[in-house]
């Protein structure tokens, strides 16, 4: 069993890397890129958007919030019960623990909840957990991503080089 965990494990982190590296393959337009300015919505419904906000969030050590956030949505697409007690299970070590390197920062009252349903996870036991840190990654590091080198510089790269085609 633990060596099904580790398997999972790694395989999920390999995941989590390579995803947004192809998420990058389709660049985004200058047009989609400026839509990320006009909502956070608009930036985390962009696999593209994810992809450079994630790098931004690594820049402040706080790239676990989307790493939990990403993890919450792969759980909500699964139905097999046995998978989704493993896969909240690692969320749950991964980034609820207080013993975890990458733990998320939540209130008192969403631990609590997420501790009476890990008795019986679900494909939605995170939903509190993950609204918080959407919220937090909305209010805290979405408008200085906003005014980061890296949005303002892809901005400007792919507005150079849509006006010289």
């Amino acid at each position: 069993n633990e060596d099904r965990e580790r398997a999972w494990r790694a395989s999920r982190e390999t995941k989590l890397e390579t995803i947004p590296n192809c998420e990058a393959c389709t660049r985004p337009t200058p047009e989609e890129v400026r839509g990320w300015a006009q909502s956070f919505d608009k930036l985390m419904k962009s696999p593209a958007g994810r992809n450079v906000f994630r790098e931004f969030l690594r820049t402040e050590y706080s790239e676990e919030n989307m790493l939990f956030w990403l993890a919450c949505e792969e759980l909500k697409t699964e139905c097999n019960k046995h998978t989704i007690d493993e896969k909240a299970k690692m969320i749950y070590e991964d980034y609820i623990s207080i013993l975890s390197p990458k733990e998320v920062s939540l209130d008192s009252r969403v631990r609590e909840v997420i501790n009476r349903k890990m008795q019986e996870p679900s494909s939605h036991t995170f939903d509190d957990a993950q609204l918080q840190i959407y919220t937090l990654m909305h209010r805290d590091s979405y408008p200085r991503f906003l005014n980061s080198a890296i949005y303002k510089s892809l901005l400007q790269s792919l507005s150079r080089s849509s006006s010289e085609s």
